[in-house]
């Protein structure tokens, strides 16, 4: 894939400066006032799991961010629908269902819901209930999912030793407006398979813990699956799949629709990495964790450390 060149510095320098690496440290605030209990699976993972019935049920949510919610509510509708169902896969979780609330005027409310109903139909995922209240004032968007696993992914799995993968949809165009690279457009009826990927490949031993590639980027989204056990990883910036002609600046540091980051067991790599190829997906092992503690990124023989956990804040919750 033809990559636009950068050097390794500029690369590390972008995702220091990346803003959505610097907010997550916005999350500590949680552990302030609820403490340092592991908050059912967690800290750290991107929903909550309750056993039920012999099963995990995994739960999680999302608000959107009021200007975007006024700027463009059917995307924001979308969005909402979409980043839930990540985490869900994130959690190796089957989705069953998308909880809403929605106040806002009712021009508003009904451009979020039919981005919604989009995001519904396209990922077979149903909105099984919600609330609507019409208000003339600043619009409110909140969506919540809810799922399914007997093999809960969870960020206190990671160990020292195992791979690293990265996965993606390279389908697509970056926005040109947003830091957002949307696949789903190309990937059109096999988003819905997708992402039910992730939930086979924890039910079979090939993942053991995961991460969504969120805002913060990939190599913030990275520390965050780092952060709880401490660990370390030198990511090879060669390997890493991405799509032809974006800038690695740009994609180490957007959200794309799909973009995940896989802890695998030694000798489990090319199950998983077939998996993903068998649906037309990329993936390729980029690492593999230690107990440094230390992320690094490194492109042929140059190596450059972007951050060490103990001395910099990702999310702030107590390990």
């Amino acid at each position: 894939m033809t990559q636009v060149a950068v050097s390794l510095g500029e690369l590390v320098d972008s995702v220091l400066a990346n803003p959505g690496l610097r907010a997550k440290a916005e999350i500590g605030l949680v552990g302030e006032v609820l403490g340092g209990t592991d908050w059912l699976g967690g800290p750290g993972d991107d929903g909550a799991v309750v056993e039920a019935g012999g099963t995990g049920v995994v739960a999680c949510g999302e608000a959107l961010f009021p200007p975007f919610v006024k700027a463009d509510p059917r995307g924001a509708g979308f969005a909402a629908v979409l980043t839930n169902i990540n985490d869900l896969a994130a959690m190796g979780a089957e989705p069953l269902g998308i909880v809403d609330t929605v106040v806002a005027t009712e021009e508003v409310a009904r451009e979020a819901l039919a981005g919604m109903r989009a995001a519904s139909e396209l990922f077979e995922v149903p909105i099984i209930g919600g609330h609507l209240t019409i208000h003339d004032g600043p619009p409110a968007l909140s969506a919540f999912g809810v799922g399914s696993t007997p093999a809960p992914l969870s960020v206190t799995r990671a160990e020292a030793g195992q791979s690293l993968v990265v996965a993606a949809a390279l389908d697509g165009e970056m926005r040109p407006d947003f830091p957002f690279f949307p696949a789903f457009p190309a990937r059109g009826n096999r988003c819905a398979g997708d992402v039910r990927l992730l939930a086979r490949l924890a039910r079979e031993g090939l993942v053991v813990a995961a991460k969504d590639i969120s805002m913060a980027g990939l190599v913030g989204s990275l520390a965050m699956l780092l952060e709880p056990g401490g660990h370390g990883v030198t990511v090879d910036v060669d390997a890493v799949p991405a799509p032809a002609g974006v800038p690695l600046t740009k994609w180490f540091n957007c959200f794309p629709s799909y973009g995940f980051l896989l802890c695998v067991p030694h000798g489990r790599e090319e199950a998983c990495l077939a998996a993903f190829a068998e649906r037309d997906l990329a993936a390729a092992v980029v690492g593999r964790l230690d107990d440094s503690g230390e992320l690094a990124l490194r492109s042929g023989d140059d190596r450059a450390t972007v951050l060490r956990l103990d001395e910099f804040q990702v999310t702030g919750l107590p390990r």
